[in-house]
């Protein structure tokens, strides 16, 4: 009976996805001010009224107010606002009738299947957030549907927009909110609406026109190999998406689209295997990476942000195209390069030394180097330079370039790893993220100095 009514309240919130067919008939101030007395209306009500008892979900009940509800009003008139802030030709209608539909529809549905799938899993506590890979498949179809939808239908009354960058918008909001949905415990609908219309707003905002053949071939593909990295205990959930999403805007970002994914790709392959290089030898010493080598979204993010952005930059100046090859070559290879001289050089049999004071250490200090660490963060480097050589561009300026900023990159990381980690300031995913940059820049440069 439990079961019953927690989907039926499911249901309600997905019906209320609805609403959305009523935007394009409304001028934006009246919609923002609606919503605004919505959340307003709900945030008063009793506890004990018809309507909240209508509407309240078990969180609801326990919290004695509709905060699932208050979230998605506020959130929503808040897009409204900006809207008419920056205009509403800049900022349009249908994006913020797509993240609406991507959270009622896509996370509403992907709320219900979790809660068919957690009475199926012991071990699970009542009011423990739980998910899983088939929810998030259901999620990210059944929000593009019906972000899809929601845009094309508004479009086709307001700012008319061709249906391929519809579509386009629609599963990178899609793609969005279902990772923030795996990445976040509360606020859902506060996240999810915003996140997924701001990511549709930036790309809408470049005016990218992907093909919906090429888009489609991009998310299958993606998706396809971070579903398998899940399967075989790679990656998690969110590590999963995380990899999907970064396929998708790497591949549509410029034709050398496929050919910069898969120079990303080698890099997870090999920080996975060598992960798994002596292991258990790692898991005695108290070095090896946490959850059996399983990845999460930070590591993927912290290690691949800064080639995301270098690629969409790529596609968009390609005036600049050399060198920001290089810059996204050179992240590439220091996060391959740190991945394996981590993995690899804590296997060393002897003392490392830190890179500051050259003092021995013991294994696993962050900062602390040695010579089998060394020749592996080269060897690692090296590896996506000749990789970019074979399959990008056959130029050894660049394979010197790449090989350059991430042998050093590396370093750096070891550097910060040494002072800003130790020291509190930065966490390793930050210090990753840092040091990719750096390498990147550092390729840059390089490559610009020397093919000048």
């Amino acid at each position: 009976m439990k079961l019953i009514q927690c989907c039926e309240k499911q249901g309600i919130f997905i019906f209320i996805g609805l609403i959305v067919l009523l935007f394009p008939f409304f001028k934006i101030s009246y919609l923002a001010a609606a919503f605004l007395g919505g959340a307003i209306l709900f945030s008063v009500l009793s506890p004990k009224s018809s309507v909240f008892c209508f509407f309240a979900r078990e969180s609801d009940v326990k919290a004695g107010k509709l905060i699932s509800l208050i979230q998605l009003f506020f959130t929503i008139a808040l897009l409204f606002i900006i809207s008419l802030a920056v205009g509403p030709d800049k900022f349009p209608l249908f994006i913020i009738g797509a993240a609406f539909a991507i959270t009622t529809f896509g996370d509403g549905v992907a709320d219900a299947v979790n809660i068919l799938e957690k009475t199926k899993q012991a071990g699970h506590a009542r009011n423990e957030k739980y998910y899983c890979a088939k929810s998030s498949i259901i999620f990210l179809i059944s929000g593009s549907l019906c972000a899809f939808v929601a845009g094309a239908w508004i479009s086709g009354f307001t700012l008319q927009v061709p249906y391929e960058m519809i579509i386009f918008l629609a599963v990178l909001g899609a793609i969005t909110g279902v990772l923030l949905e795996t990445m976040i415990e509360t606020e859902d609908n506060i996240v999810i609406p915003f996140g997924s219309a701001m990511v549709m707003w930036l790309f809408y905002t470049f005016s990218y026109n992907v093909e919906t053949v090429n888009l489609m071939w991009a998310l299958v593909f993606s998706f396809s190999l971070g579903y398998l990295a899940f399967k075989v205990r790679i990656a998690d959930i969110s590590a999963m998406l995380s990899a999907t999403l970064l396929g998708v805007v790497i591949i549509i970002s410029s034709d050398k689209g496929w050919f910069l994914f898969s120079i990303l790709l080698a890099f997870f392959l090999m920080g996975s295997l060598f992960t798994r290089y002596k292991y258990s030898y790692k898991l005695a010493q108290g070095v090896a990476e946490g959850k059996g080598g399983v990845r999460g979204y930070k590591n993927v993010f912290s290690n691949s942000l800064a080639a995301l952005s270098l690629a969409v930059a790529y596609g968009i100046f390609p005036s600049h195209g050399l060198v920001l090859l290089a810059a996204y070559l050179g992240s590439v290879a220091t996060a391959c390069g740190d991945t394996l001289a981590s993995e690899i050089g804590e296997t060393y049999k002897g003392e490392p030394r830190m890179i500051t004071t050259f003092k021995k250490v013991r294994p696993g200090t962050d900062g602390a180097i040695s010579k089998l660490g060394e020749a592996a963060a080269f060897f690692g480097a090296f590896a996506i330079a000749i990789l970019a050589f074979i399959f990008i561009r056959n130029d050894f300026i660049l394979m010197i370039a790449v090989a350059a900023g991430g042998f050093i990159g590396t370093n750096i990381d070891s550097v910060l790893g040494a002072t800003l980690q130790q020291k509190g300031y930065l966490s390793n995913n930050g210090v990753n993220l840092f040091a990719t940059i750096s390498g990147a820049i550092i390729a840059g440069i390089v490559y610009y100095l020397m093919g000048s």
